[in-house]
């Protein structure tokens, strides 16, 4: 969702800067986009507002695709039969590094449905990591079962344990 509205930030932008080369007088620069003019920041120093214009396009596409404050890695669970819950891990395609940090994820999920759930403890049935492979590069992905011990109550509708939600 988050994409979504740098999206539509971006398309805005670009747009405003369009019509303002639109309305502005002056020749446009070889490229036809942007009009020749300068930002003057002292009197003796200026940039070309073509050149300021696609850096900017540019750290906003760098932006979208690296997006720093999102998180590295999408968990999904699943409740199974006898107080399984099943996990899996998605690491972002483009990131900048947390490439080892599925197994510390995985384990901190676990604990959070214990606490929240009012279980004594876990078991690790199973894990797994891999590489997914697509036309859009590798992504690596985790997932296993674990098995939640003790009285607690799972919530099967949204596979959290019940009372207060974990944190995301």
């Amino acid at each position: 969702m988050r994409w979504l509205s740098s999206c539509v930030a971006l398309i805005g932008l670009s747009a405003l800067l369009g019509l303002a080369a639109c309305a502005s007088p002056g020749k446009l620069n070889a490229t036809g986009l942007v009009p020749n003019k300068s930002l003057q920041l002292t009197t003796s120093f200026g940039l070309p507002l073509e050149k300021v214009v696609f850096w900017g396009a540019y750290a906003g596409i760098a932006y979208l695709v690296l997006d720093p404050l999102a998180p590295n890695w999408e968990i999904e669970q699943a409740p199974l039969p006898d107080n399984h819950v099943h996990l899996m891990l998605k690491m972002k395609r483009v990131s900048a590094g947390g490439a080892g940090e599925a197994r510390q994820l995985f384990m901190r999920r676990a604990r959070e449905l214990v606490q929240y759930g009012g279980f004594e403890g876990y078991e690790v049935a199973e894990y797994s990591e891999s590489l997914e492979s697509s036309l859009l590069g590798s992504q690596r992905v985790a997932s296993g079962v674990i098995r939640l011990m003790g009285p607690g109550q799972l919530n099967v509708t949204q596979g959290t344990a019940a009372g207060s939600a974990p944190p995301a």
